[in-house]
């Protein structure tokens, strides 16, 4: 097996650390795993096609609302619903429900995904 060095910060690794509670035997049983995840999700996403229907999810910093909207605003065609609720003093939630083609859906996620500000972005097809 390769060798990988990764720098990570402080409270990434005390979080990493608490999740050795699940069962993992180390940092990187537990690396591995959220790879393997990432990877699944991206496989799942590569596959989808023509109309779908889907949730977005979006964890981001409160002061990258502008970014947000901006993002929001270039897929309104695809965006039935759209949630927004500041979930703690400086992160902000944003709930998509979205319908259309999947090529549009991917790229809002990619998007949203690449975006240095989000802490969390999951997509959810239904």
């Amino acid at each position: 097996m390769t060798i990988v060095s990764v720098s990570l910060n402080e409270d990434i690794i005390e979080s990493l650390d608490k999740l050795k509670s699940l069962g993992f035997s180390g940092r990187s049983e537990i690396i591995r795993a959220g790879i393997r995840n990432l990877l699944s999700d991206e496989r799942m996403k590569e596959d989808l096609d023509g109309e779908i229907n889907s949730l977005l999810l979006a964890v981001h910093d409160e002061d990258s609302d502008d970014q947000v909207s901006s993002i929001r605003h270039d897929f309104d065609k695809i965006i039935i619903v759209h949630l927004h609720n500041k979930i703690d003093k400086d992160r902000c939630l944003e709930i998509f429900a979205l319908k259309g083609d999947a090529k549009d859906i991917k790229e809002i996620s990619r998007q949203l995904q690449i975006n240095k500000r989000m802490h969390f972005v999951k997509l959810i097809v239904v």
